[in-house]
C-alpha cells in the first residue's frame, strides 16, 4: 500500500511538473491568448496527443530558417523595383487599404497596374496557362503547394519539357509536403531538359522535421516572361477541371494578370526560390519595368504574409476592409475558422447594415475544421450574417468582395493557417467591374448553395454539437 502510494505521488509530481513546464514553453512562445491557451490544455491534460500535434503544427518561427528568409527578403528588395504610381483608387477607403497593404507587404504590393481575366473553372484556366507558356520566349516560373503527377501534371510537365528544349528557362518550385505524390521520377524528364525543379522544405532522410509540417508555400504563382502572371486557388490536379472530374470538378477561382502588377508574383516567387536555393535570377529581362509593359486599366497590388514575419499582411487587409464595409461584403472559403478580429469585423458590418454573405463548402474535406467553423455560425446568424453551405461539387474558391472598393482573390483562406502559419498570396482589386463580376459569380453560386438557419443548427444531433464545439477549442492552432 505504501508502494502504490509512493508511486501515485511521483507521478503527480512529475505531472505537476510537466504542467508548469509546458506552460513556461508555450507562453514563452508569445502566441496570441486563444493559441496559447489552446496549445497548454493540449500540452497539459493530453501529453502524448499534445506533443505529437506540437511537433507538426506548433512551432512557427525558426530562427535558422528566419535568418534564411530573410536573406532572400533582403535580395529581393535590392532589386530593381522602381515603378511609376499607379493610378488613384476612386474612394477613401480603397487608397487606406492600399497605403495599408504597402506598409505591410513590402515591396511587393507596391500598387501597379494590370489587366487581366478571372476565370472560375479549371478549364479555361489550364486553357489560358498552356497557350501563356506556348508563348513563352526567355522564361517560366511555376510556384505550386500541390502538383499532381495526373494527367494535368503531366501534361503541364510535358508542356514545360517542350519550352525548355526550345531554349527557355524553366524553374518550378513545389512545396515539400503538398506535392509530396510529385516523386523526383516525375520530374526528372524536365530536368534532362534543361528544366530546374526544387522543392520547398522537403521531407528528406538527413532533412526530416516534424514541425516542418508549419513552414509550407500554399502559394500558386506562375510567371511567364515577366508579363503575364497567374494566381488563385487552384492548383496543378485533374479535381478542378471537368476534362477529368466531370460534373465533380472542383468550383475555384484564379486570375490572370497581365502588365506592370506581374512584377509584385515575379518577386514573390523570386523571395521563395532565393529562401529554397540560395540564388536567384537577376536582370531587367526577369524584373521588367513599367516602360517595358502595356498599362493596365486596374489598379492591383499583390499581397503575400506567411510565419516568417509578423506583420501578418493579408489577414491586416481582410480585417481593415471588412471592418469599413458599408454596402457589401461577400465572403467565399473552404476553410472557415476565424479569428476574433475577424469575427467580429463580419459581425459588426452586419451590424451596421452591410449585405454580409459567406459561402463555405457543404462538405469540407478537413472534418475537424469543418466542425469547428459550425460553431461560429449561430451569432453571426443572430447579427444579420447570411451563411451559405455550397455543394456538391467541392468549393475551392478564395474571394472576397468588399463594397466597389476591393476583390480578393488568391490562395488564402479564412483561418489562422493561411493568416500566420503558410505562405499565401492574394490580388487586391481596386476596381468597381471586377468588384461586381466577383459579385455576380458569387450569386450563381448561391444557386447551388443551401442557406443555413439557426433552427437546423438548434436541431443538430448532440454529438455532432459536442464535436464541433470541442473542435473549436483547437481552432487558433487549425
Amino acid at each position: 500500500m505504501e508502494t502504490t502510494a509512493i508511486i501515485w505521488a511521483a507521478l503527480s509530481a512529475i505531472e505537476s511538473v510537466w504542467i508548469v513546464a509546458a506552460t513556461i514553453f508555450v507562453i514563452l512562445q508569445r502566441r496570441s491568448a486563444q493559441a496559447t491557451l489552446a496549445w497548454i490544455f493540449a500540452l497539459a491534460f493530453l501529453p502524448v496527443v499534445g506533443i505529437v500535434l506540437y511537433l507538426f503544427l506548433g512551432p512557427r518561427r525558426y530562427e535558422k530558417r528566419k535568418r534564411r528568409r530573410a536573406r532572400a527578403q533582403a535580395y529581393v528588395g535590392a532589386l530593381h523595383v522602381s515603378d511609376t504610381d499607379g493610378k488613384h483608387p476612386r474612394s477613401d477607403q480603397a487608397l487606406h487599404l492600399m497605403r495599408l497593404c504597402e506598409n505591410a507587404g513590402g515591396p511587393a504590393a507596391r500598387p501597379r497596374t494590370a489587366s487581366g481575366e478571372v476565370f472560375l473553372d479549371g478549364k479555361s484556366k489550364y486553357e489560358a496557362l498552356s497557350t501563356a507558356i506556348a508563348e513563352a520566349e526567355h522564361h517560366i516560373h511555376c510556384e505550386y503547394y500541390i502538383w499532381e503527377p495526373d494527367n494535368i501534371g503531366t501534361r503541364l510537365r510535358d508542356q514545360l519539357c517542350e519550352r525548355a528544349r526550345a531554349g527557355v528557362e524553366v524553374r518550378v518550385l513545389v512545396d515539400g509536403f503538398g506535392s509530396s505524390k510529385a516523386h523526383d521520377r516525375f520530374w526528372q524528364s524536365l530536368r534532362d531538359c534543361g528544366g530546374d525543379v526544387r522543392r520547398f522544405n522537403a521531407f528528406t532522410l538527413t532533412n526530416w522535421r516534424p514541425r516542418m509540417a508549419n513552414f509550407r508555400t500554399h502559394r500558386k504563382i506562375v510567371v511567364v516572361d515577366g508579363r503575364v502572371g497567374f494566381t488563385g486557388g487552384m492548383n496543378v490536379s485533374d479535381v478542378h477541371t471537368s476534362e477529368f472530374s466531370g460534373d465533380d470538378a472542383w468550383r475555384d477561382t484564379h486570375l490572370r494578370l497581365e502588365g506592370p502588377a506581374v512584377k509584385g508574383l515575379q518577386m514573390v516567387f523570386f523571395e521563395d526560390w532565393f529562401y529554397a536555393t540560395d540564388a536567384s535570377p537577376d536582370g531587367p529581362e526577369y524584373l521588367r519595368g513599367t516602360e517595358d509593359l502595356p498599362e493596365g486599366n486596374r489598379e492591383v497590388q499583390v499581397v503575400a504574409s506567411g510565419p516568417d514575419e509578423n506583420l501578418d499582411a493579408i489577414h491586416k487587409l481582410f480585417f481593415s476592409s471588412i471592418a469599413g464595409a458599408h454596402e457589401r461584403v461577400f465572403l467565399t472559403t473552404p476553410y472557415f475558422v476565424p479569428d476574433e478580429p475577424i469575427f467580429d469585423a463580419l459581425n459588426t458590418a452586419a451590424l451596421r447594415g452591410a449585405d454580409v454573405k459567406i459561402l463555405v463548402p457543404a462538405a469540407g474535406d478537413v472534418p475537424l475544421v469543418a466542425a469547428a467553423a459550425r460553431t461560429y455560425y449561430p451569432e453571426l446568424l443572430n447579427n444579420g450574417v447570411r451563411i451559405f453551405e455550397y455543394g456538391p461539387p467541392v468549393l475551392h474558391s478564395k474571394t472576397l468582395v468588399v463594397d466597389d472598393d476591393l476583390a480578393i482573390v488568391g490562395t488564402a483562406n479564412t483561418d489562422n493557417r493561411s493568416f500566420r502559419l503558410n505562405f499565401e498570396v492574394v490580388v487586391a482589386n481596386y476596381d468597381a467591374e471586377i468588384c461586381d463580376g466577383l459579385a455576380t459569380a458569387f450569386d450563381d453560386d448561391l444557386e447551388c448553395a443551401t442557406e443555413v438557419t439557426l433552427e437546423a443548427l438548434q436541431e443538430a444531433p448532440f454529438l455532432r454539437r459536442f464535436i464541433a464545439s470541442t473542435a473549436r477549442l483547437f481552432s487558433p492552432v487549425l
